[in-house]
């Protein structure tokens, strides 16, 4: 009998899990979190809103995504809190539904910071829920899981694309609240594992010393926020200026239906490869992705890139998480996240000089940030610890 078939203990099938686990990450970050990359250009054309309050709106997302997973490492219950992951998909709907309600900016601030604080909180809860209810079975189900991210941006652009030509700004947010609402019913009953069992005399378990490779692993992944946020905020605008027709409108749609069996893509390659392996050739492609619309005008390069960025940003994380879950370190996927959120408010700081002459130089930039990820997911490779025993209670 195949692994990744058996139920678990008390009844619980794998697939269920992969279900709601997909279904948290697809309302909180592919929806939440991504849903004002498709909807910002209606928004500028049919609410009047600027170039500066739009920058505003995304530096706001991203302090607040920064701000859930500190909030993560700083209160570690909030990890294995079903109740929390459960109020932070209802209040992300919430910030949903009532941002075409007001036309005041300082509410659009407030209500994208909350949503950012929610999708952190949820990735990082729901993501943990699954590394741990999954961990005995196959990559490829942790995979489809994390691939919900990519589901959430494909719907998202999907219901955007569809309403932009017939109803306004206003009704692309309340059907992306609806849609996340019909997630969030379906993520409803995820629930994260137990905290790990302490010693006899109360003193945490005790842990193999994996800090060298976790600190590489998390100067990697930092920098990868770095770069992937330049091009996630940056690659739409810059192939709507190369490309003609459906292409830039579509290309979100693109990359969100890439990053959906990506993550199962990768999950089933680590069968192969080690995870640090797949990390540094996922990180090199994506660099490659990111420069190609910068190199190359056309539509093809738009395509491939749009495909490239899909395909690995997502398995990039998957894989990240995985490596850190791996070497056990407490709260790593906070940990991890935190350092990816901090990217992701530098990476516009980084760039915002380089965008007087167009998007080429951003893009470069990015990519040129994702290079450094690689070369420090080549020092994860270095003698990585494939094989570490269980956490023991300390004596």
């Amino acid at each position: 009998m195949q692994p990744s078939a058996e139920p678990r203990p008390g009844g619980e099938r794998p697939w269920t899990v992969v279900a709601q686990g997909a279904a948290a990450p697809a309302a909180g970050m592919g929806i939440g979190r991504f849903v004002h990359t498709p909807i910002l250009p209606l928004m500028h054309t049919q609410a009047g809103l600027s170039a500066g309050l739009g920058a505003s709106l995304a530096t706001a997302n991203f302090a607040g995504y920064l701000a859930g997973a500190l909030a993560a490492i700083a209160i570690p219950a909030i990890v294995g809190s079903a109740a929390v992951l459960r109020s932070c998909l209802v209040a992300l709907v919430v910030t949903l539904a009532l941002m075409p309600v007001t036309h005041d900016g300082t509410s659009w601030i407030v209500l994208r910071l909350g949503a950012g604080a929610a999708s952190a909180l949820i990735f990082v809860i729901a993501g943990s829920a699954v590394l741990g209810r999954l961990r005995a079975h196959g990559h490829h189900l942790t995979g489809w899981a994390f691939g919900g991210v990519g589901a959430g941006i494909a719907l998202s652009g999907l219901a955007v694309l569809a309403v932009q030509t017939a109803a306004s700004w206003r009704a692309a947010w309340w059907i992306c609240a609806v849609l996340a609402s019909a997630l969030t019913a379906l993520a409803w009953p995820l629930t994260p594992e137990p905290a790990p069992r302490r010693g006899r005399d109360g003193a945490p378990a005790e842990r193999p010393r994996t800090r060298r490779w976790f600190l590489a692993l998390l100067a990697s992944y930092t920098f990868e926020g770095i770069g992937y946020i330049i091009a996630g905020t940056f690659l739409v605008a810059a192939v709507r200026q190369s490309a003609e027709g459906w292409i830039g409108s579509g290309v979100w749609i693109v990359v969100g239906l890439a990053a959906l069996p990506s993550c199962a893509l990768w999950g089933g390659l680590a069968r192969r490869w080690s995870r640090p392996v797949l990390l540094l050739g996922s990180l090199t492609l994506q660099a490659v992705g990111i420069a190609l619309p910068a190199l190359h005008g056309g539509s093809t390069p738009a395509l491939v890139s749009a495909l490239l960025f899909g395909a690995t940003f997502m398995g990039v994380s998957t894989t990240a998480l995985a490596i850190g879950t791996h070497l056990q370190v407490p709260r790593a996927v906070a940990l991890l996240t935190a350092g990816y959120g901090a990217g992701q408010i530098l990476g516009p700081l980084l760039a915002a000089p380089l965008l007087r002459h167009g998007y080429r130089q951003a893009l470069l930039l990015g990519s040129a940030m994702v290079v450094v990820a690689a070369l420090a997911a080549a020092a994860v490779c270095v003698r990585f610890p494939h094989h570490l025993g269980a956490v023991t209670p300390a004596p």
